[in-house]
């Protein structure tokens, strides 16, 4: 049974009201003209230096995780009454969530940094049709679980748009689920690619077998559960992380979890949500940068506090552990049906690795700085069964694949993932994010290590998910 609360902190704040100016389609430099896409996808400020050398030491607090934030925002949105966040992620892909529920009628206090978050619940059914396009940013985890969110508001339309990046993600594998209930999404490339339209329909209940163990996905399909008519059941072909079945119950959805590793998910649709108090732990891919940094950087000691440990979530640690890691897990507690602990990592050797597509959906999205740990592990580290990183915010095997080649890695690119071999110093190079959040603190963890400085540019794509990355990481030099 979850209580009636579930722990945050970090940087950023917004500046949206509770009723944004109506969208201008023809602004120059917001949308193509010939997409309808945004063409902001990541800045192009001053490169950042990164210098090599020195230690890490100290305690330090990660941002609130990002699925959790996402998940209470819009779970909050059509409950009934108020619901409070403590610890939400101030952070752009959540403020991204938060302005198109504000488009659609939520009073949504502003998201600041240190502030708790209250949000006026309109009911499953009070989603007001917007008048403007509902701009994701570059939040894939915004726009798919929008898609069911949105599809059963009978009789109201939507257009759903994003970044540059973001219009180039697949979006069928949620609409496919989707039109299985019911769903009318219609988009570029037979309704793959954004901008999206979502036409509101009745909804029926529906046997679905998603096609990729995706949080995402899955959470979209119980999203449109929830007013359909008549039970839905989700069979996975794998457990995906299970914060979205977590936080329904919570808040009072008819959902039952069974099945081998509780990979299929039955909802009755009928129950009302009720607002509830939300505290967001820290988020492990965010912390996983400094859990690899503290191994991999002579005599560094790093405490992580009050990260998420979520089972469905700490396949970094299973792999750490494999590599011969020495971290320990402290203050092990649980805050409203989601473990929490305080993560302590120190400096020693590392043995090469492999993992494949088991485990991916416990680690998918730290990939990329498991790639930088396997550059300075004795022997060959395989990781396969990762082709889902080429259709995130960017293709993060070749991108990581380019930028840690680029400092002299010994690399090996294939279709669904890296094979890389240790034991070669890295060389201070010139180096670019590609817009990518995690690439971009992964190639942080790279340049402390290196042989020689390096600069990286759009360094600021860091604040999509960790926006102190850049002045926690000062802080914690030695």
């Amino acid at each position: 049974m979850l209580a009636k609360a579930f722990a945050f902190t970090a940087g950023v704040g917004d500046n949206f009201n509770n009723k944004p100016e109506p969208l201008k389609i023809g602004l120059i430099g917001l949308f193509s003209s010939t997409t309808g896409c945004s063409t902001v996808s990541g800045s192009n400020g001053s490169p950042r230096d990164l210098k090599a050398g020195g230690s890490l030491h100290g305690r330090v607090r990660v941002p609130g995780d990002k699925s959790i934030s996402h998940r209470a925002l819009l779970f909050g949105a059509i409950a009934e009454g108020t619901t409070t966040i403590e610890g939400l992620l101030p952070a752009e892909d959540p403020i991204s969530t938060a302005a198109c529920l504000r488009s659609m009628g939520t009073m949504i206090s502003p998201i600041q940094s240190g502030e708790m978050v209250t949000i006026e619940g309109v009911g499953l059914d009070g989603l007001q049709e917007p008048s403007e396009i509902l701009d994701c940013g570059n939040s894939g985890t915004t726009m798919r679980l929008m898609l069911g969110l949105l599809a059963g508001r009978e009789g109201r339309h939507f257009v759903l748009t994003g970044d540059a990046s973001l219009c180039r993600r697949p979006m069928n594998r949620v609409g496919q689920p989707l039109s299985l209930l019911g769903a009318d999404v219609r988009g570029r490339d037979r309704g793959n690619l954004a901008p999206l339209a979502v036409q509101g329909q009745r909804l029926r209940g529906a046997v679905v077998g998603t096609p990729v163990a995706s949080a995402q996905v899955k959470s979209a399909i119980l999203l449109a559960a929830l007013t359909a008519d008549g039970a839905t059941s989700v069979i996975e072909p794998a457990h995906s992380r299970d914060h979205s079945e977590r936080m329904l119950r919570a808040f009072g959805a008819d959902l039952e979890v069974g099945g081998e590793m509780g990979r299929h998910i039955l909802v009755r649709p009928g129950a009302t949500l009720k607002g509830q108090h939300v505290v967001v732990p820290g988020d492990i891919s965010s912390a996983a940068f400094w859990l690899v940094a503290g191994a991999l950087v002579p005599g560094a000691q790093i405490t992580v506090e009050n990260v998420g440990l979520n089972p469905t979530r700490t396949g970094i640690l299973d792999v750490l552990e494999m590599m011969g890691a020495s971290i320990n897990v402290l203050n092990r507690r649980d805050v409203a049906g989601e473990p929490v602990g305080d993560l302590q990592v120190s400096h020693g050797p590392l043995k090469a690795f492999q993992f494949g597509e088991e485990i991916m959906p416990r680690l998918v999205d730290e990939v990329p700085i498991l790639s930088v740990a396997a550059c300075f592990c004795d022997g060959e580290s395989r990781i396969r069964g990762a082709a889902e990183l080429r259709v995130k915010e960017t293709d993060r095997l070749a991108v990581m694949a380019r930028q840690l080649k680029a400092m002299g890695a010994d690399i090996d690119e294939h279709p669904d993932g890296l094979t890389i071999r240790g034991g070669r110093s890295l060389k201070g190079a010139e180096l670019d994010s590609e817009t990518d959040h995690r690439v971009a603190m992964s190639l942080a963890v790279a340049g402390l290590m290196a042989e020689g400085d390096s600069r990286i540019t759009r360094s600021e794509a860091a604040a999509v998910s960790y926006p102190t990355f850049w002045d926690d990481l000062e802080r914690l030099r030695r």
